[in-house]
Formats: C-alpha cells, structure tokens, sequence
C-alpha cells in the first residue's frame, strides 16, 4: 500500500495528531533570568539579543495549532554562556495572551500561568 494512502487513512481513522498541552509552571517558579524576560516582553524591550522577537514557526508542532505568524520568541539567557544557549520564552498572539518557556531549546515546552 502507499505510504501516504496508509497515513492519510491512519488520520482518518485514528484522528490527526495533535500538538500536546503543555505542562504549566508558574511565573514565579522559572529561572530569574526567564523572569526578567518576560518583564521585557510586558514592556516591549528594549530586548538585549537582535533575533527576539522573531517569528517561532512551530515546525515540530509542539504547541497548539496557530496560523503562522501567531507565536513570537525571546532568549532566556543561560549563566555561563557565551552565546544564546537553549532557553526561550515563546508567546503566542498580539498582545500576548500566551507564554510558553522551553529549557530544551524547543523539545519541550511548558505553559507559564502568569
């Protein structure tokens, strides 16, 4: 049978994949660095590194479905690091209405309850 018959037919019957809810954590419990973030975000920057800002695709489809455009993202800055390292804080809509952190630059992602 062909390979995309088959898929197409497993989503049909099974139901297309979808992105998983995040876990949350709350505002208080991320790392001071992702707190100062998201105070720069509130305030619109000035933000230290040129690419925040800049459109998350969401290509692994880790976070909820959006039309492109919909998630923005903002380095975390990791002590000790010379370059970006791996932390982000996702957002989602304009203004913001939802904020994802990723410790695992983009493995895995949990929702901040603010």
């Amino acid at each position: 049978m062909n390979r995309l018959f088959v898929a197409l037919l497993g989503a049909a019957l099974l139901g297309a994949p979808q992105a998983r809810e995040a876990r949350t954590i709350p505002a208080a419990q991320l790392p001071v660095e992702a707190r100062e973030t998201l105070r720069l975000i509130d305030a619109g920057g000035p933000f230290p590194y040129r690419r925040d800002g800049i459109t998350f695709q969401n290509r692994e489809g880790r976070l909820p479905d959006q039309p492109k455009g919909y998630y923005r993202e903002y380095t975390v800055p990791t002590a000790g690091r010379g370059d970006r390292g791996a932390q982000r804080i996702v957002t989602g809509g304009k203004p913001p209405a939802n904020y994802y952190f990723t410790a695992d630059h983009y493995k895995s992602f949990r929702r901040i309850e603010r």
